[in-house]
C-alpha cells in the first residue's frame, strides 16, 4: 500500500514520508538484514530511519527482500509437520495466509463511511480514484497470477489451501485493472447483484475493510464465494476486458482478498440490522442457500432459527467441499457472523423426521424457507455397483470432511486405497480424486463419457488435478465392476466412447464404439454423477407441489403453492453452485419479507 500511494503523491509532486519500522529485524544495526536502496544509496531501516523520503524508496526491492528466505522456510515447515504429524497443518497455513496478507495496516483504515458513500460512483473518493490511472494505463496491466502451493507438496496435505490468496501488492495492482465502467456488466453475472466495481475500487484505494462492508451488503458469505464460486462462468465472463481480447478482472480473486483482510484484521463489521418486528422465521438447511436467506431475514428484524440435520452448520460448504478448496475455519467465521446478528442453529433436527413443518407452524414460525440441498447421490445401475468399495462422492468426502476418516485417531473407517477411478468430470468428481491422492493412493484417474472440452469442472478444478499427478481417461464410460469372493472391488470395465450430436445441453452425445472396451485392476471406486433432492423434507409437507425428482416447484419470487414456505437451492434446482444457490436465497428473503409485511 505505501508504494502504490507513493506513486500516486509522487505524480502530483505531494511530499511522502514513510515509515519502514515493520521490516526491522532486532533494531541493533548488528544484522543488516533491513538494508533497504534509497536514491540509490544503501540504508539501515534501524540505524538510518526508519523514516524515509517515500519518493526515493525502492520499494520493488524492499518486497523482494522480504521473502528471500521462503523456500527455506517452506522445507523446514514440510520437514517439521513430517515429524509432527498433520495436526498442525492447519495452523502453519492460517499463519501463512496472515503474512502474506496482513502487510498492510488495518489500524488506519477508514470503517465509518456511510454505505451510501462506499458504493456512490460520483463520491469525490471514486472520482479520485477513476481519474489516478487512464483506461488505456489499467488496460496493460497483466492479471495478476494466484499465488499456489507446489503440486508435488500439496498433495501430501489436505488440509492446507492450495490457492494460497493475493499478496496487497498484488490486490492492489489487480484492483487497478478494473475500468469502474458506467454500466458494469460484471453485475450483471453475479447470482446475489454484489456492487463489484464500488468493492474493487475500494481495494484499489487500500481500504480493505470498506471493500469487505462492500461485500457483505449483498452476500453473507464473500470468503467462501471468493474460494469456490465459477467466477469464470459467471461475473468476470461479463467483464469489459474480454471485449478488447485480454484477461477478465481476477473478481473472485480480489472478494477473498478482501473477506480474508479483514477477518485477519479481526475489525470483522457487521452488517445493520432492523429493529425486531417480532415475526419468527424457520429455515431448513444450512447450506448456501439457507445462511443467505438467513442473513437477509435478521438484517430485515426477523427473529431467524436455522435447522440442520447434521451435527455440523455450513451444509455442503463442510461435508462435500475439501479444506484444501474451502478450509473449514472460513465456513466457521461466516457463521459466527450470522450468530452475532441473532441468527440461531439447531444442529441434529432432521425437518419432515424429528420435528414436521406443522410442528414449525405450531411453534410460532410466520415464514419457513426450505434449503435442505441435493443430498441424494446418483448410481449408475451397472452389474457389481454394489460391491465393496465402491461408494457415492458424497459418502466418500462426508467420511473425510466432516467425520475425519483421514485422521487415525478418529473412529470413521476409510478404505486405504492403492487404485482409485473416480467417475464423473464435475467439481465433485474433482475434488474426490484429489482427496484420494492426498490420502496417498498410488494411481487416481477420472472416468468420464465425454471429452475433456465438455468437462462441467472449473478449468483451475482441473488444471490442479493434473498437476496433482490425477489421470483422465475421457471418452471412457464404466459399464461393469467385478469383486472377489469377499465381494470387495477388484476390475471395471470401460466402454471406450465417441462423441454424437449434441443432446439436449448443447454438449456433444457420447456413444459406445462397439466392441471396444478396457478392463482395469481398482480397489475403489468413487461414483460422482450427479446428485438429487432428498425426499425426505418435500415429501413431509402435505399439499406441497412437487417436481421432477421430488425437487420443489416455486415462482419466480421462490415461492411455493402454500404462500407461508419458500424454497431455493438443489431442493429446487436439483444441483447448482453455491452463489446461485445463494441467489435464490436473497430472492426468498426479499419475496418473503414482502409477504410477510402485508
Amino acid at each position: 500500500m505505501m508504494k502504490f500511494c507513493c506513486l500516486l503523491t509522487k505524480k502530483y509532486n505531494v511530499p511522502t514520508d514513510v515509515s519502514l519500522n515493520t521490516i526491522m529485524v532486532d533494531g541493533t544495526g548488528m544484522c543488516g538484514a533491513c538494508r533497504i536502496s534509497v536514491g540509490g544509496k544503501t540504508k539501515f531501516v534501524c540505524v538510518d530511519g526508519p523514516e524515509f523520503d517515500g519518493h526515493q524508496v525502492d520499494f520493488d526491492e524492499m518486497l523482494r527482500r522480504s521473502g528471500a528466505f521462503k523456500t527455506e522456510e517452506n522445507e523446514t515447515l514440510a520437514a517439521y509437520q513430517a515429524v509432527h504429524g498433520e495436526e498442525l497443518t492447519t495452523t502453519a497455513a492460517d499463519n501463512d495466509c496472515a503474512l502474506s496478507t496482513n502487510i498492510a495496516d488495518a489500524s488506519t483504515m477508514d470503517t465509518t463511511t456511510p454505505l451510501a458513500e462506499l458504493l456512490d460512483r460520483k463520491a469525490a473518493w471514486r472520482e479520485a480514484v477513476r481519474k489516478s490511472t487512464t483506461g488505456k494505463e489499467r488496460g496493460a496491466i497483466e492479471r495478476c497470477v494466484m499465488p499456489e502451493l507446489d503440486p508435488v507438496y500439496r498433495a501430501t496435505t489436505r488440509v492446507e489451501e492450495v490457492n494460497k490468496g493475493l499478496t496487497v501488492e498484488q490486490a492492489l495492482t489487480e484492483a487497478k485493472r478494473c475500468l469502474d465502467c458506467p454500466n458494469p456488466t460484471c453485475m450483471q453475472g453475479c447470482p446475489v447483484n454484489i456492487n463489484i466495481p464500488s468493492f474493487i475500487k475500494n481495494i484499489e484505494r487500500g481500504e480493505f475493510l470498506n471493500a469487505a462492508r462492500v461485500l457483505k451488503a449483498t452476500s453473507a458469505l464473500p470468503a467462501v464465494c471468493g474460494r469456490v464460486c465459477p467466477q469464470e462462468k459467471q461475473c468476470e465472463s461479463q467483464c469489459i476486458h474480454l471485449k478488447m481480447g485480454k484477461p477478465a478482472v481476477a473478481i473472485g480473486n480480489l472478494e477473498r482478498f478482501a473477506a480474508d483482510f479483514e477477518r485477519e484484521s479481526g475489525k470483522m463489521a457487521l452488517p445493520e440490522v432492523a429493529e425486531s418486528n417480532g415475526k419468527k422465521v424457520a429455515v431448513v438447511g444450512s447450506g448456501p442457500s439457507g445462511l443467505s436467506f438467513a442473513g437477509d431475514m435478521a438484517k430485515l428484524g426477523y427473529d431467524v432459527t436455522v435447522f440442520e440435520a447434521l451435527h455440523e452448520i455450513g451444509g455442503v460448504l463442510k461435508y462435500g467441499i475439501p479444506e484444501f478448496r474451502l478450509p473449514n475455519k472460513i465456513v466457521d467465521v461466516e457463521i459466527q457472523a450470522l450468530e452475532k446478528i441473532g441468527v440461531k442453529f439447531v444442529k441434529d433436527c432432521i425437518i419432515g423426521k424429528t420435528v414436521s413443518v406443522k410442528d414449525l407452524e405450531a411453534q410460532g414460525f410466520a415464514g419457513v424457507f426450505v434449503g435442505s440441498g441435493a443430498g441424494l447421490p446418483n448410481f449408475m445401475g451397472i452389474p457389481g455397483e454394489n460391491s465393496n468399495g465402491i461408494m457415492s462422492s458424497n459418502e466418500y468426502l462426508t467420511r473425510v470432511n466432516l467425520m475425519d476418516a483421514s485422521d487415525p485417531n478418529h473412529d470413521t473407517p476409510l478404505h486405504r486405497a492403492k487404485s482409485v477411478m473416480v467417475v464423473g468430470g464435475g467439481n465433485t468428481a474433482m475434488d474426490s480424486c484429489r482427496t484420494a491422492k492426498r490420502l496417498g493412493a498410488e494411481r487416481v484417474f477420472i472416468a468420464y463419457r465425454r471429452s475433456e472440452q465438455e468437462m462441467p469442472a472449473r478449468l483451475e478444478e482441473v488444471k490442479h488435478a493434473k498437476e496433482e499427478g490425477i489421470e483422465f481417461l475421457t471418452l471412457h464410460n464404466p459399464i461393469e465392476y467385478h469383486s472377489d469372493d469377499k465381494g470387495n472391488v477388484t476390475e471395471v470395465v470401460l466402454q471406450k466412447m465417441e462423441l454424437g450430436e449434441p443432446d439436449a445441453s448443447g454438449r456433444r452425445s457420447p456413444q459406445a464404439i462397439p466392441g471396444a472396451t478396457e478392463t482395469i485392476a481398482i480397489d475403489q471406486a468413487i461414483v460422482a454423477v450427479g446428485v438429487s433432492p432428498n425426499p425426505i423434507v418435500p415429501t413431509s409437507i402435505e399439499g406441497l407441489e412437487l417436481g421432477r425428482k421430488n425437487t420443489i416447484v416455486v415462482n419466480e419470487s421462490m415461492q411455493t403453492n402454500i404462500p407461508t414456505i419458500f424454497a431455493g437451492g438443489d431442493i429446487v434446482r436439483g444441483g447448482a453452485t453455491v452463489i446461485l444457490a445463494m441467489g435464490d436465497g436473497r430472492r426468498a428473503a426479499a419475496a418473503m419479507h414482502d409477504y410477510l409485511s402485508k
